[in-house]
């Protein structure tokens, strides 16, 4: 009787053993890679070429605010009226503030731009930050020195075009040319080009990058990257990660700033299921973004 007891504890010793053996030791390591990313966005920047400092340059809205310091009041009168020039041709819209503005616009020559920043001529953006669509213009600066000489503000719109991000142009007729001329006409390529640029609406966009996945029997270690894109920060979100379409993990993500990222680490994430043929990641996000379908991604195990 003593031995069949024995016998009987050791059998189920054993069993346990196994079970303990099946669930939680690796037994073989498998790798994933991306064959789902998803992206059905596109800037056309074929019109662009070198009309602007760099590609694809905007501000965050397609409504741009401003503020006039210390200018004569004749100045002042023909700054506006640049501003409602392009206003009238374009979609963007312009509208005055008394702090915080995107556009700075000042007439004292002595009041100088701090060094380094980045300014073409008499106006230019000051602050750019570089994202994988556009290079987004948080502020931007204007210095009027000189008169208008022309009944039409030449020289006002000169510059506002300079704080919209465009380089001079070689064209002789077109108000970009360096040396101002009073018959110069904005041109219908930087109409079409501002339009094309502001259509966009000013969401954030965030997307997975760099994306590591190695099961180690039923244990997952992930590597994730997560970017903002898009034209302004982030709201908080919620990264998902499902094993065959079951929640393995869901992961906060705090607010991400135009330009910055996120990474996230984890090992050792348990999976119930062992034959995993597909892992997916979804960013869940209860706000307005630039587009919603690279916020998935899908992994198969590497042939």
């Amino acid at each position: 009787m003593g031995w069949a007891k024995f016998f009987s504890f050791f059998f189920i010793l054993f069993i346990i053993s196994l079970l303990v053996f099946y669930w939680f030791i690796p037994i073989k390591t498998i790798e994933f890679g991306i064959i789902s990313k998803n992206s059905n966005f596109n800037v056309n920047a074929s019109i662009n070429g070198t009309m602007q400092f760099y590609d694809n340059m905007r501000y965050p809205d397609s409504k741009i605010s401003y503020n006039i310091y210390d200018c004569p009041l004749q100045k002042e009168y023909n700054m506006k009226r640049a501003i409602e020039i392009l206003s009238n041709e374009t979609i963007l819209e312009f509208y005055s503030t008394d702090s915080n503005e995107e556009i700075s616009i000042t007439c004292d020559s002595k009041n100088k731009i701090e060094k380094g920043l980045f300014i073409a001529g008499e106006g230019g953006p000051t602050n750019i930050t570089k994202t994988k669509r556009f290079n987004v213009i948080s502020h931007g600066s204007i210095l009027l020195l000189r008169k208008t000489l022309c009944p039409k503000p030449n020289v006002e719109i000169h510059e506002l075009l300079h704080v919209l991000g465009f380089d001079h142009s070689s064209n002789i007729k077109n108000i970009m040319y360096n040396l101002s001329r009073c018959n110069q006409e904005i041109g219908n390529d930087t109409i079409k080009l501002i339009d094309e640029l502001y259509s966009t609406p000013g969401y954030s966009d965030l997307s997975f990058e760099n994306i590591s996945a190695v099961m180690h029997g039923k244990y997952l270690d992930l590597n994730i990257s997560v970017r903002n894109n898009g034209l302004k920060d982030s709201e908080e979100s919620i990264v998902i990660v499902s094993a065959n379409n079951k929640i393995i993990k869901e992961i906060n993500l705090d607010s991400i700033k135009i330009g910055s990222g996120r990474l996230i680490t984890f090992s050792n994430i348990w999976v119930p299921k062992i034959n995993i043929k597909e892992l997916e990641l979804f960013i869940n996000s209860s706000f307005n973004e630039i587009e919603k379908e690279n916020n998935q991604i899908i992994l198969e195990i590497k042939k």
